[in-house]
């Protein structure tokens, strides 16, 4: 009996440390200007992915921005089977993954449109996204929607999914999606 209840008490204690610790940045501290609401987060998500071909991403203030959780989702669609898929990556998998295309590539992505939905302290954002290789060019080379969806602690705003499809011939971007509406 004795070592059930000392057993007990330490399931319990490891319980509450990870569920105490499941929210805690592995990384430094978030600029609060970051996380201090859904539009200041969804910004900075935006602001940090940017750049010119070569140009250092602050990588440390992305990972400020995610839980400890997050997963990014691109999907696609594979040309000779035309079966789409999707691909799980965490935040760290995601910087291995463009570094090399970023250093070649410029890569300047930003929203043109939100939809979000809310309930509590979980909010979801259907992001209309737009990327260009340079801040000069007019016309973007990408277009799709990001589906982001985010998660208050009470003190500050956390990505936990980041799922996107890219706009193809197939999925043209539905008229409604190309105007923000909260």
């Amino acid at each position: 009996m004795r070592f059930s209840v000392k057993y007990t008490v330490v399931t319990i204690f490891l319980t509450l440390l990870t569920l105490q610790t499941s929210m805690a940045q592995t990384t430094k501290e978030a600029n609060p200007a970051d996380v201090s609401s859904v539009d200041a987060i969804m910004k900075a998500v935006y602001d940090v992915i940017s750049g010119d071909a070569g140009q250092k991403r602050d990588w440390d203030r992305f990972r400020t921005l995610f839980h400890k959780d997050a997963r990014m989702i691109p999907t696609g669609t594979n040309p000779k089977t035309k079966v789409t898929g999707a691909t799980s990556f965490t935040p760290e998998d995601y910087i291995r993954r463009v570094e090399p295309v970023f250093a070649k590539d410029g890569f300047h992505e930003r929203e043109k449109a939100r939809h979000t939905e809310s309930f509590g302290n979980i909010v979801h954002a259907f992001s209309t996204y737009e990327a260009f290789h340079s801040l000069s060019e007019k016309t973007p080379f990408l277009r799709g929607i990001n589906s982001i969806q985010l998660l208050s602690d009470g003190k500050r705003w956390w990505i936990v999914t980041i799922f996107w499809q890219a706009e193809s011939p197939s999925t043209p971007l539905p008229k409604k999606y190309l105007k923000s509406k909260n």
